[in-house]
């Protein structure tokens, strides 16, 4: 029945990570019940919860919930765990950093690696979006992404970004095609962006725990917020399905949190 519910999975065009976090859940969870009922559907949630955190076991959950469908016991799916949601932001880097990071990879000739944290800082775009960007887009100043629910989301690349990636690209005499590449003129992973972050922050003297493809995101979302405060346009523009998952970015950083105090409390 597992391998039926895998073979379902991938039909229903699911990425190959989900299918495998599915597919281990269920195995997981036969082998340690020898039926599906009520009683062990529970007693394995709370096994989840005394070993991974909240997300964790959501997703676990999530899982079984799916499988439970498949075999027709929708009756028995689980509620996920509350995740308590922290009142600031962890591991972003500061605008401090960004600029300097950006900076010394430009002067130390670091072009492509420079191009790759002002275009995450600067569209909000996510790690597999940014490999989605071709020499055509910066011609047209934005790039759309079809999500599978049918909706377009539209990356938008400003000008500024858009004249001095031209200029760099006509100097590479690429005109088409991906722009962020490796040495044999494939396309660059995200896990080799990853490692080359961190290989920067280190060489640099950066906080390695604020150095990795999503902290840009954020990064963009807090400037964002802080020149322009339309939170419904933000949600828009970083492909949010619903505003309040943008709301995190009203909050601050936990250094920045940390600065307010230093700075107000003297009593």
């Amino acid at each position: 029945m597992v391998t039926k519910f895998q073979k379902f999975l991938e039909k229903n065009d699911l990425s190959k990570s989900t299918v495998t976090s599915y597919v281990w859940t269920i195995n997981h969870f036969v082998t340690q019940y020898e039926k599906i009922d009520k009683e062990n559907l529970l007693a394995y949630k709370g096994w989840l919860i005394e070993h991974f955190k909240p997300q964790t076991v959501n997703l676990r959950l999530q899982a079984l919930n799916k499988y439970l469908e498949f075999i027709g016991k929708e009756r028995m799916k689980l509620k996920f765990v509350k995740v308590q949601q922290k009142n600031f932001l962890e591991n972003v880097i500061s605008d401090a950093d960004y600029k300097y990071l950006k900076t010394k990879l430009k002067n130390d000739g670091y072009t492509e690696w420079y191009f790759v944290i002002w275009f995450l800082a600067a569209t909000g775009a996510r790690i597999s979006e940014l490999l989605q960007i071709k020499a055509e887009h910066i011609e047209t100043g934005y790039l759309d992404m079809y999500t599978k629910g049918g909706k377009v989301r539209r990356l938008y690349i400003p000008k500024n970004l858009r004249a001095e990636a031209d200029k760099w690209l006509k100097e590479k005499s690429h005109s088409s095609g991906y722009i962020f590449r490796n040495r044999f003129g494939e396309r660059i992973t995200a896990r080799g962006i990853s490692q080359q972050l961190k290989h920067f922050a280190e060489k640099y003297g950066l906080n390695t725990k604020v150095i990795y493809p999503h902290s840009f995101r954020h990064r963009f979302a807090k400037n964002f917020l802080d020149k322009f405060n339309d939170i419904a346009l933000l949600a828009d523009l970083m492909g949010h399905e619903s505003i309040e998952t943008t709301r995190i970015y009203l909050r601050r950083t936990a250094s920045e949190q940390q600065g307010i105090v230093d700075k107000v409390v003297t009593w």
